[in-house]
């Protein structure tokens, strides 16, 4: 019979497996650009709107093959997209309209890509993984 702590480490080594995949993942990027588009386009706040275009740029490097470099960029621009989401306050009642909502999935998965995609980078090759 395995020891517990054995099934924690492999499960633990499974998370940060998950983790990376998901940092070198081309989707998270694109979703994200998204996500940030439909919450600041109309009315335009351009400050915000700064990040699609990168996040998009991200998500081609890493059909390319430079995942490591993708996830580094995702990483990075997902934490300053965060830093800047954060700074702006909402009102209790706003925070669960459809919004709030738009809002709070893009911090998520921000979180998740400064995550996913900091192990990625942290992790992966350096050269093209074509």
């Amino acid at each position: 019979m395995p020891m517990p702590s054995k099934d924690v480490e492999k499960a633990e080594q499974g998370i940060l497996q998950y983790a990376k995949a998901w940092g070198e993942n081309p989707v998270p990027a694109a979703l994200t650009a998204t996500l940030i588009t439909a919450q600041h386009l109309r009315p335009p706040a351009y400050l915000p709107l700064l990040f699609p275009p990168v996040f998009l740029f991200s998500s081609y490097l890493n059909l390319n093959g430079y995942k490591t470099d993708s996830a580094g960029i995702t990483a990075a621009w997902s934490g300053a997209y965060l830093l800047l989401a954060r700074r702006r306050r909402q009102g209790f009642g706003n925070k669960f309209g459809v919004r709030g909502v738009i809002r709070g999935g893009t911090m998520a998965l921000c979180l998740v890509n400064v995550v996913g995609g900091g192990l990625g980078y942290a992790f992966g090759g350096g050269k093209a993984e074509v």
